[in-house]
């Protein structure tokens, strides 16, 4: 499945909540305007009003009407700042005003004669104080020291009422600008955590969609997928793989768009405010994209091969599990233990790989970048300071753009990585989604009518893989009502046989008809409402041991379990129970007995009422005692259904109307237990073994 179609699903995914996630993305720009909005506070703050006192200034005899209160009044002089007298549409060159500047070292401000350059470089000198007041001189120039090349202003030091008077127009715009400054910040945590809070809310939901489809459609898939495809790389795909498409919906989509918008908005402050320097950073933008193809090349490959191994991982720690008791009891530990720790090593291995990859392409690289452009952009200050004088709160907020310019880029590449096992993901489980599953014949009617019983198999040949045939010519007829037994050696094609007539697999040659009906024009999902089935190895579901009679049908009363567990006698072990019928059961129903275990499912099968009934070896883990008890049950419950009985133990089936010998996939006889022994063939063999096996135990 190539990427775009793995992308264009995961937007059909999201399509529902369309609405939601635009919502989620406005408020998402507006955290990010708002947070992008906070340097150009911050430049106006200190350029116009922190640093405005060092703007040039006028000196007048009298307060000049035009400014009003904004004139400041110094020992019976009046002091005026130039962009002041600007907005009132004041020339101080034709008021005959003098220049004066306010020179600020340290915490120390002084009133100077004269026009001071801030950035240039400067002498100050003290002088004997006159009328109480210090007075200072200042040498300005590139060449401070030589007084040659110098210029001497004479000034006086304020004191702090007064710095405060020349501050007095300010503090009120500080004030405003530092609110707004506060509010923006609080406006985009709000935001983000809004948008957070959503797409966090979004993202469970498509996934919680996914995996519901995911395990509806698994259900529906054929046995013969299961046979190949081992349990753990199911489990992983169901929940591992979902978990990592989640992240790509709340982590990375908000991280692409939110420092896409940023790097938008950034790119744009940096021209506002440097036009050359702004093109410097675009510069870097084709380096950046060439890290991320190097990256997305070699990491698809990684991420495909770790995703293979955490579920091979699953499959062998599930298998382990599964199979304790076997391990335990053959000693086996060390043999699992090294097979898993090669799988391990193995992941372990390419994990490394994919770890290296990261440490050298994503953010050490980015960090390289960053250095390399902070080097040239202190370089370019530097340089240009010598010719124009740049303020200090656009250096500011040129470098504090520049630093939030790589931060969303490492935060993208660092994103990178998630893209990529979301992506490996997506298509893991869209292959699951892709397998085709039972095609749906005829009529799926959960009310469809309930069939006599009649089963005839005519000419049916089976192969599970090309033409390995495990059945071959099979035909007989079983009329409702009727017990069919089937025996033979292991691997005669017994087992082969009910799974043909579940439709677990299809029919490769012949046909199967039910009442008549081809059974390929029968729904396999209604059809099995009206068979039940009971396996030589009984599962129990967690639950209670009455919702295990039931197994979700609610149309089963508890009348009618109880009715189904006294039938099959199991309602005398159940009521000993301290729960009963609620009980809890544990996983696979491991406190219960063999015995216990296959009665619960005899119940189970029954309790369904099935019009045809079918026993794997149903008998198999139960004493001779409750066997007894129960061939009686089935004789009575066999009434009005057919069965077909699985079994090796011939003494079981002696009561059978049709016995079914099968040997290497062909019915080589056939009869009643009476008739085959009449005959000097393979069952009379079969059983005559069997009993003589009992004599010699019994002997001993």
């Amino acid at each position: 499945m190539s990427g775009q179609n793995v992308w264009k699903r995961l937007t059909e995914y999201a399509r529902p909540f369309q609405k939601q996630i635009v919502g989620a993305l406005l408020l998402l720009l507006l955290g990010t305007s708002a947070e992008l909005a906070g340097p150009f506070l911050a430049k106006v703050m200190i350029d116009n009003h922190i640093l405005a006192i060092q703007k040039p200034w006028y000196e007048y005899a009298e307060r000049p009407q035009a400014v009003g209160n904004a004139a400041v009044e110094l020992d019976g002089r009046y002091y005026v700042r130039q962009d002041v007298l600007q907005d009132a549409g004041v020339d101080p060159q034709n008021t005959g005003a003098k220049a004066v500047s306010i020179l600020a070292e340290g915490t120390t401000y002084y009133l100077i004669d004269g026009h001071v350059n801030p950035n240039e470089e400067k002498k100050i000198t003290p002088l004997p104080a006159v009328n109480g007041r210090d007075r200072v001189e200042v040498i300005t120039g590139r060449q401070a020291n030589d007084s040659a090349a110098s210029e001497s202003l004479k000034g006086i030091r304020l004191t702090a009422a007064e710095v405060k008077a020349m501050y007095a127009g300010e503090i009120l715009p500080i004030i405003w600008l530092s609110v707004g400054y506060g509010a923006l910040i609080l406006m985009s945590a709000g935001f983000n955590y809004i948008q957070i809070l959503w797409l966090q809310t979004i993202a469970q939901r498509i996934i919680q969609q996914m995996r519901m489809k995911l395990f509806v459609h698994l259900q529906k898939l054929p046995v013969s997928f299961f046979d190949k495809t081992p349990v753990g790389s199911l489990v992983s795909r169901v929940s591992n793989d979902t978990e990592a498409i989640r992240e790509l919906y709340v982590s990375v989509l908000a991280t692409f768009v939110q420092n896409g918008i940023y790097l938008i908005g950034i790119l744009i402050a940096l021209y506002v405010l440097q036009p050359e320097l702004a093109l410097f950073c675009f510069l870097t933008v084709p380096v950046l994209v060439v890290l991320v193809v190097v990256y997305q090349k070699y990491s698809s490959r990684y991420y495909a091969i770790i995703r293979t191994r955490l579920s091979d991982m699953n499959a062998t720690i599930n298998e382990m599990i599964q199979n304790m008791a076997i391990v335990q009891a053959f000693r086996r530990e060390k043999g699992v233990q090294q097979e898993f720790a090669q799988v391990n090593e193995e992941y372990f291995k390419v994990k490394l790989k994919e770890n290296n990859l990261e440490s050298l392409l994503l953010r050490p690289a980015v960090d390289l970048i960053w250095k390399v452009a902070l080097t040239l952009i202190v370089w370019y200050f530097g340089s240009t300071s010598f010719h124009s004088a740049i303020s200090f709160g656009a250096l500011f907020a040129f470098v504090d753009y520049m630093g939030r310019f790589f931060e969303p880029i490492n935060m993208i590449m660092n994103r990178l990585s998630q893209l990529q096992q979301a992506t490996i993901s997506a298509k893991r489980v869209f292959d699951i989604l892709d397998t085709e599953q039972e095609a749906p014949k005829g009529t799926v009617d959960e009310q469809i009518q309930r069939p006599q019983g009649e089963v005839v198999f005519e000419n049916v040949s089976f192969a599970y893989t090309g033409d390995e045939y495990v059945l071959k010519n099979v035909s007989f007829t079983a009329k409702p009502g009727q017990t069919i037994a089937l025996v033979g050696h292991t691997g005669s094609g017994k087992s082969s046989l009910m799974n043909l007539l579940l439709g677990f697999y299809p029919v490769t040659d012949g046909k199967i008809l039910i009442d008549g009906t081809d059974m390929n024009t029968i729904d396999n999902e209604a059809m099995r409402r009206h068979v039940g089935l009971v396996l030589q190895d009984p599962f129990l579901f967690t639950g209670s041991i009455g919702f295990n009679i039931r197994m979700y049908n609610d149309r089963i009363t508890d009348d009618e379990v109880r009715r189904a567990a006294e039938a099959v006698r199991a309602d005398e072990f159940i009521r000993q129970l301290p729960g009963g019928y609620d009980e809890p059961v544990v996983e696979r129903g491991m406190t219960l007995s063999a015995g216990q275990r296959q009665l619960i499912s005899f119940a189970r099968a029954l309790a369904a009422d099935p019009a045809i009934l079918i026993l794997d070896e149903a008998t198999a883990s139960i004493d001779s005692e409750t066997e007894s008890a129960i061939q009686d049950a089935l004789y009575v419950l066999s009434r009005g259904r057919t069965t077909f009985i699985i079994a090796h133990r011939l003494s079981t089936i002696q009561h059978a109307d049709q016995i079914l010998v099968l040997s290497r996939g062909e019915v080589v006889e056939r009869g009643t237990h009476e008739e085959l022994m009449a005959k000097d063939g393979l069952y009379q063999k079969m059983y005559q073994l069997q009993q003589g096996n009992v004599s010699v135990t019994m002997n001993g």
